[in-house]
């Protein structure tokens, strides 16, 4: 079959590899299957892979490839989208990649902000993309967060224990540790299992810190490391089986 021929909403899911062609007429009546960003509750749907963008309980789900998956981390610098395509003609975290991986429709894992920096994972494989990013899994993400401000004890404690968000939205506990420069500064380790929309810095919106820099070090198994803002490289085999083996695929 041509590549940019139209397939039914349940065989593209199922050919993913996410459900069983019962198990995607499933979640497609549920409503928990967007197209191009509207809810889709007919699994006869048409959509064409590598033009229509489809979600999974928020999370891309990618038509399967024939050849092998790719797993690229980059670290995304400051003032990038963590899109595939910008409407609005800024940077995205697609354009710091040679031409041969762009190619093979990658696709960023979760989110990092445009002043955000840090491990951002792209990958074609959806089941590794929706373990990840549905919040069931709860993977632990760590961030280095500089704020100009010493964070008083109390502030600490407030996230630790877990607080609410002037949204009213409720955090699950944060692990945090800091550190105090000479210029007064705070470095904050932060530790989340959740996947609340800007939620480091709407904490710290809360708790009167001004941030300086948020940078993301940790995703589940994987490391930044020395890797160079708007560089990149593959993950290496034991990278790869690390991290799907703590998905539990293997």
């Amino acid at each position: 079959m041509p590549e940019n021929s139209p397939v039914r909403l349940n065989k593209y899911i199922a050919d993913a590899g996410l459900a069983s062609r019962r198990g995607a007429d499933a979640l497609i009546q549920s409503g928990r299957v967007c197209v191009n960003g509207l809810i889709q509750r007919e699994p006869g749907t048409r959509v064409v892979p590598g033009q229509d963008t489809v979600l999974l309980d928020g999370a891309v789900v990618m038509a399967k490839q024939d050849a092998s998956c790719s797993y690229i981390m980059l670290h995304k610098p400051v003032h990038t989208v963590t899109t595939v395509n910008d409407p609005q003609g800024r940077k995205t975290v697609v354009d710091l990649l040679p031409e041969e991986l762009r190619t093979q429709r990658l696709f960023p894992v979760g989110r990092l902000d445009y002043m955000s920096e840090g491990l951002l994972l792209l990958t074609n494989d959806g089941e590794v993309t929706l373990r990840l990013t549905h919040p069931s899994y709860e993977h632990a993400k760590k961030y280095e967060v500089l704020v100009r401000e010493a964070v008083t004890e109390q502030s600490l404690n407030i996230m630790r224990q877990g607080m609410r968000l002037q949204e009213g939205e409720r955090l699950a506990p944060v692990e945090v540790e800091t550190t105090l420069d000479a210029n007064g500064a705070t470095l904050m380790r932060m530790t989340l299992r959740q996947g609340v929309n800007r939620q480091i810095r709407r904490m710290c919106r809360d708790l009167g810190l001004t941030i300086l820099r948020l940078r993301r070090v940790e995703l589940g198994p994987l490391h930044l490391g020395s890797l160079e803002p708007g560089k990149w490289r593959a993950l290496t085999d034991a990278e790869i089986q690390t991290l799907k083996s703590s998905l539990g695929l293997g």
